[in-house]
């Protein structure tokens, strides 16, 4: 995000650094916090214990500018390090991060080496496509998205009711059940396929959908987060969020009776997180579309009119252009 664009939003903002949140149902918290502060962490969990965390940390490229992957690297160390100290001892964690391709899939390689002495346990690595790819005409398209599952100790996990709605067509993989030889068609109670470890049924978020975030880069979807929450907790367990941005994971708990502390080091986003969450309580809605969590005040705030007219080339009759990333 520009740094004009964040001075004329930041008035609009309930939040400031530091600052702890709890919703007006006194389920969630929201906190404008630094995931690498442990002192700040242990504040906002109060000496409860989150049983399933779900991290989306932005990628080495985006949020250090190309830094050392090193750097990177020694700054998830510190916030995974936190996260297991306020994870209870039989808790899942669940990271999104991203491999590039063209530069020996980093930092997506470095971060599952230095997991390895994190004190949580490998059990997948998820895959889930998008429908929409990165064209190339030497290379293979970039159509994934990579999430990986840890564990600490042995969580709750329950994924047998968890289907996907991609119906079986392929037969195969015979056995004799009762002396009679079946397929997997036949001893299956349901005509979907089970959730496994890719993930083709969820349609990656664009700006023709309800859930759409404006502004906020690589949201993740909501039967996404929802699939890790319904199979890695129980009502009213707490959800961890250490990089909240669309406040995707804080509206998944929300939607299956979870608590959520969520937090992250930018007001706007910290803010945009509880708007979202009181736009879902008023009017059902999962996020803006085609219009943006500032609409209000853009319409009633000439400068950032202005602002955005004179930079990006947005007007108030082109509320679908904020689609474009301006608040990255």
């Amino acid at each position: 995000m520009d740094e004009k664009l964040r001075e004329l939003l930041l008035p609009y903002c309930r939040f400031s650094k530091g600052e702890i949140r709890l919703d007006s149902s006194g389920m969630h918290k929201i906190g404008c916090l630094d995931a690498a502060d442990l002192a700040s962490i242990k504040k906002l969990m109060d000496e409860e214990k989150g049983v399933l965390a779900v991290h989306d940390p932005p990628y080495n490229f985006v949020a250090f500018e190309e830094r050392e992957v090193e750097h990177f690297i020694d700054w998830c160390k510190v916030w995974i390090k936190n996260s297991y100290e306020v994870m209870s001892d039989d808790s899942a964690l669940y990271v999104w991060l991203g491999a590039d391709q063209n530069n020996h899939y980093q930092p997506f390689a470095d971060f599952i080496l230095m997991m390895r002495d994190s004190g949580f346990e490998s059990r997948s690595f998820i895959t889930m496509r998008n429908q929409r790819g990165y064209g190339t005409q030497k290379n293979w398209m970039s159509v994934r998205q990579e999430l990986l599952y840890y564990t600490k100790g042995k969580p709750f996990f329950d994924v047998n009711s968890e289907y996907t709605d991609i119906p079986k067509v392929l037969k195969g993989y015979y056995k004799t059940v009762n002396g009679k030889e079946t397929e997997n068609l036949e001893r299956s109670k349901s005509e979907f396929i089970r959730a496994g470890n890719v993930w083709i049924d969820i349609q990656q978020v664009f700006y023709r959908m309800e859930e759409n975030v404006n502004g906020c880069y690589a949201q993740k979807p909501l039967k996404a987060i929802q699939r890790i929450i319904l199979s890695s907790s129980r009502m009213n367990e707490i959800v961890l969020d250490f990089f909240s941005h669309s406040g995707t994971t804080l509206l998944s708990a929300e939607m299956t009776g979870r608590r959520c502390y969520t937090i992250d080091n930018d007001p706007i986003f910290c803010e945009i997180t509880l708007r979202r969450l009181e736009n879902y309580r008023n009017t059902g809605r999962t996020g803006w579309q085609n219009s943006n969590p500032f609409e209000e005040e853009i319409l009633n705030d000439v400068k950032l009119q202005k602002h955005l007219k004179e930079t990006y080339n947005i007007s108030l009759a082109q509320p679908s252009l904020w689609n474009s990333g301006v608040m990255e």
